[in-house]
């Protein structure tokens, strides 16, 4: 059965950091690129960052560059999103998904999807 179950959600000050984690089960995890997404409420889900299989590669969207940070531990079949500086624009409901190839921005080329967790970022 597959499983992607995200942690590490909550409450924070503005400015503050957080570590999301997903761990993974039922597929070949160390063969998928990973994504990290994002939806506030009222908004349309939003691409975060990807890493590749191995990786050695990452991307991130305008919207986070600089202040997120995306890695995974094969071993551990766990994909991390490192948030830093944080704002009240980051509160959202942040998702993990597993890609069906390589890194992409559009939702279609993730096959599996976690079920979300809640970051709220407020004083």
């Amino acid at each position: 059965q597959v499983q992607l179950v995200e942690s590490g959600g909550g409450l924070v000050q503005p400015g503050g950091s957080l570590r999301l984690s997903c761990v993974a089960a039922g597929f070949t995890f160390h063969t998928r690129s990973m994504g990290w997404f994002r939806q506030a409420p009222g908004k349309e889900r939003e691409a975060l960052s990807c890493i590749s299989s191995s990786g050695q590669s990452t991307d991130f969207a305008d919207s986070v560059k600089g202040r997120f940070t995306i890695s995974r531990d094969n071993a551990k079949n766990t994909v991390y999103l490192q948030k830093n500086s944080l704002k009240p624009e980051d509160t959202a409901v942040y998702f993990c998904a597993a890609a069906r190839t390589g890194c992409s921005y559009a939702e279609v080329s993730y096959e599996y999807w976690g079920q979300g967790t809640q970051v709220t970022v407020s004083s």
